[in-house]
């Protein structure tokens, strides 16, 4: 079994984690994650869990999210984000996708597919794949890469990410990231006479 813990970034409750009008990060990446996971239901022997609160109500703690994560013994973690610079619009843009600083082999892998994808998918500027001191990459067990899509203070970007039509680019990127690194096959169509 290939088990993937999903995490949509910050909850509707956590102060700053929003666009200039108000729009909260986790409007965007609750659908995402929704998407990805659904789509995920398609491939053998995948088990999944998402680690948020479904409900974007309650922001459970980094330290207990990496705690669900370990515990479950998932193989891959993925974080998804949307990034911001300053609280007002502007011109800070693109796409993005962390690994820890020690920069492991497999996540660095599956890092570099999902940013093609993305890029290829949003058409927003590729600011490429990083290494940074997250706790949600640094404190997983197992490969982990947190994604930021687009930037919300972007007005251009967070206009975008709020359509049904680029969260489908942006499940799509990571789906399509996920099942070339990993060589995820399709359960059998089922037919029916």
């Amino acid at each position: 079994m290939f088990k993937i813990t999903h995490a949509a970034g910050h909850a509707l409750v956590t102060l700053g984690k929003q666009s200039p009008d108000g729009y909260k990060e986790w409007q965007v990446t609750n659908e995402i994650v929704g998407l990805v996971m659904m789509e995920l239901g398609n491939y053998e022997g995948v088990s999944q869990k998402r680690i948020d609160d479904p409900t974007g109500k309650i922001d459970i703690p980094l330290t207990k999210r990496c705690e669900l994560i370990n515990n479950w013994g998932a193989n891959v973690h993925i974080d998804y984000h949307l990034n911001a610079y300053g609280s007002g619009w502007n011109s800070a843009g693109g796409t993005e996708t962390y690994t820890y600083t020690s920069r492991p082999k497999e996540a660095g892998a599956l890092a570099e597919k999902v940013q093609t994808n993305l890029v290829r998918e949003l058409g927003f500027s590729n600011r490429g794949v990083k290494a940074a001191n997250f706790q949600m990459v640094r404190e997983t067990k197992m490969t982990a890469i947190l994604i930021e899509f687009a930037f919300m203070t972007n007005q251009n970007e967070a206009m975008k990410m709020r359509t049904a039509e680029y969260q489908k680019k942006a499940a799509k990127a990571v789906l399509d990231g996920l099942v070339a690194q990993y060589g995820l096959k399709k359960k059998p169509a089922i037919t029916s006479y």
